[in-house]
């Protein structure tokens, strides 16, 4: 049998009591175990001074995640503006510079008459003129065929043209600027890098090849002519051509033919007038000859306007003493030149770099009326 509190199935080893027999002598007291501390360790003393963490240490940089990679986008994006900005500041290609308006070249050159200046009513005059077959006004002023070129398009050369025509019959038809009225509508149209020498020309004229008034338009003296009849003979070209890849040049090449009367209460007689007494209540025709170079810009094509480069004007029949830098004084039906005729030029004599000039007036230019007023 086995002792009291052994196991059913006996001790170990078949000793009795098992292997707990030789801890039998020991004993703990109650005052013993009380007093016994008690001390668990943490899993890192359990581990050792010398364990490495198998997780290393987040910093709060690297914590960012995703908010980090937007950090270095902006970053990045930022770097490559600045390169751009200072990459377009230093670049090596100079930006081309705006081209300067270029001031107005002009020649006025009166033509004087053969004989007595032809006179009749309006219609009799231009009927047996060589302006017979004119178209009146504004419609004589017509745009060519039109052809794109390298760097401009079709509608940018009507354009151009467009503007030219608009020059040539506010400068050249309009009846306020024919009769010394208002310029302003001339005036809208230029680059306003002419702007000032238009208005100088305007206001002090002179024959120096910049400033007279009539390279800019075609204006009569007020105070000695009036218009016999508005309907001005026009005949005429317009044409095209690049200039530049920027710069579009408009050659205007047109006679103008008007029918004038003297102003009444308005004396005909000192130098450049002419010789004799107008014939009263007739009328006659003045030729004017106009051939004007333009030049248009892309920006002038934006802002409608224009360069007036080149002006050549002729007109008769005028005394050659007229000085037409300021306006046209025509001779009036009944007059002639007299012995006010083209004089020659001497090319050796420098004391004036632009001799003023005078032609004739070809006997053809003159109207052969069928019935004179005398």
């Amino acid at each position: 049998m086995t002792g009291p509190g052994d196991p059913p199935e006996g001790t170990p080893n078949g000793a009795p009591g098992g292997g707990e027999d030789e801890y039998r002598s020991v004993v703990f007291d109650e005052s013993f175990v009380r007093a016994a501390r008690l001390q668990e360790f943490s899993a890192d003393e359990r581990l050792g001074e010398h364990h490495s963490p198998a997780v290393k240490t987040r910093h709060a940089w690297m914590r960012l995640g995703g908010s980090r990679q937007a950090v270095l986008l902006v970053l990045l994006i930022v770097l490559a503006f600045g390169t751009a900005v200072y990459m377009g500041i230093r670049h090596p290609y100079k930006t081309p510079e705006t081209v300067r308006a270029q001031p107005l070249r002009s020649a006025v050159v009166p033509l004087a008459p053969s004989g007595e200046v032809p006179g009749a009513t309006p219609a009799d005059l231009f009927a047996h003129s060589p302006a017979a077959h004119y178209r009146i006004g504004a419609a004589g002023v017509n745009l060519p065929a039109v052809l794109r070129t390298e760097h401009f398009s079709d509608g940018q050369i009507v354009s151009a043209l467009t503007v030219a025509k608009d020059y040539i019959v506010r400068s050249s038809l309009d009846p306020r600027t024919l009769t010394g009225g208002s310029v302003r509508p001339v005036r809208l149209l230029l680059d306003t890098g002419q702007l000032d020498q238009f208005d100088r020309s305007l206001a002090r004229p002179d024959d120096n090849g910049h400033d007279a008034a009539t390279g800019w338009l075609v204006r009569f003296d007020p105070r000695q002519t009036r218009l016999a009849d508005r309907n001005v003979r026009v005949n005429g070209t317009l044409a095209a051509s690049e200039l530049s890849p920027d710069a579009l040049e408009v050659t205007a090449d047109y006679t103008f033919v008007y029918a004038v009367r003297p102003a009444p209460g308005t004396p005909h007689t000192g130098p450049g007038q002419g010789i004799g007494k107008p014939t009263p209540g007739a009328a006659s025709l003045v030729t004017v000859r106009r051939e004007v170079h333009f030049r248009l810009s892309r920006e002038n094509l934006n802002d409608h306007r224009l360069e007036v480069v080149q002006s050549s004007l002729q007109a008769g029949p005028l005394a050659c003493s007229s000085r037409p830098a300021d306006a046209l004084r025509p001779l009036f039906a009944g007059q002639h030149a007299g012995q006010d005729r083209p004089t020659g030029t001497d090319p050796y004599a420098r004391d004036r770099a632009n001799p003023s000039l005078c032609g004739e007036l070809a006997p053809a230019a003159q109207p052969k009326p069928s019935h004179p007023l005398r």
